[in-house]
């Protein structure tokens, strides 16, 4: 049985890119559920599958998300984790594809949990905005003057780094040294500059029309626009940057994990954490008769 894979809407489920990789659970909102039942859903999952991992935007509702740990605290419990994600809603929408991918392989609960911080830096996530003058939660520092200008049409890159042009002429946006595939949302705006001049500049393998989330007009502060996200769509590739990573073992609950901190139990990883192993063998021989 995978790790399971829990998100807060379902919009952010995209359909699978291969026949392998398992759907998302999707929870049910507060004003829909009482509290008793969400305890039993999220008891359920653990019983299920052992542990879970939700991803949420960090636009969420403060009552979802205060939902979600009062069910984690009442189920005492250090097997489910929460994740926030600051990436557009398409970008996290993504981002759950891929831990569904991996999330069928041999990682352990500790290592997929931490691998979410690592794939993040890797989803080149941005939208065509019909104007970006109300834009207010990507801290644009290049060009913003002229791309906030009204009246002309510009590509913003939320991530991996901040970025706004004018979507004219041969200007596009800094795009992945890596082979990715580009999924995109549109809402009333033109895909065409997405598709075509972005798609070949990008030189992504394939082009993969989804719905716009419901939560997209609203993030980038206007409904006129598509919004995209460039990812590594091999389940492969993800496997492999992933086991690269060293892995740690944390202090706190004993998970493998990658990165500096536990995404179970939120240990961070200190620097008597690097070789655990070994330290508590060497403390076992110090213990020892004659050991020294």
């Amino acid at each position: 049985m995978p790790i399971a894979i829990a998100v807060t809407s379902a919009d952010l489920v995209l359909p699978p890119t291969d026949p392998h990789t398992p759907g998302a659970h999707v929870l049910t909102p507060p004003d829909q559920q009482e509290f008793a039942a969400a305890l039993e859903e999220a008891g359920q999952l653990v019983q299920q599958h052992g542990y879970f991992i939700v991803v949420y935007p960090t636009t969420t509702p403060r009552a979802q998300v205060q939902r979600l740990h009062a069910v984690r605290a009442m189920l005492e419990t250090d097997r489910i984790a929460l994740l926030p994600s600051a990436l557009p809603p398409l970008g996290t929408a993504v981002l759950v594809r891929q831990l569904r991918q991996l999330s069928v392989c041999d990682f352990g609960p500790g290592v997929l949990g931490a691998s979410a911080r690592l794939l993040a830096h890797y989803i080149y996530a941005g939208a065509l905005l019909a104007s970006g003058s109300r834009l207010d939660r990507v801290p644009v520092t290049l060009p913003a003057a002229g791309g906030r200008q009204p009246g002309g049409q510009c590509a913003v890159l939320a991530g991996p780094t901040p970025q706004l042009v004018r979507a004219e002429g041969n200007v596009t946006l800094a795009g992945p040294q890596f082979s990715t595939a580009l999924t995109y949302a549109a809402g009333n705006l033109d895909s065409a500059w997405v598709t075509g001049r972005l798609a070949r500049q990008w030189q992504v393998q394939a082009v993969r029309p989804v719905p716009l989330p419901a939560d997209s007009s609203d993030w980038w502060a206007t409904p006129k626009l598509v919004e995209f996200a460039a990812a590594i769509p091999d389940a492969s590739l993800l496997y492999q940057m992933v086991s690269s990573m060293r892995q740690e073992i944390c202090h706190w609950c004993g998970l493998s994990l990658i990165g500096d901190r536990c995404a179970f139990c939120s240990a961070p990883v200190t620097h008597q954490d690097r070789a655990p192993r070994a330290i508590a063998a060497a403390g076992r021989r110090a213990l020892a008769p004659g050991g020294g």
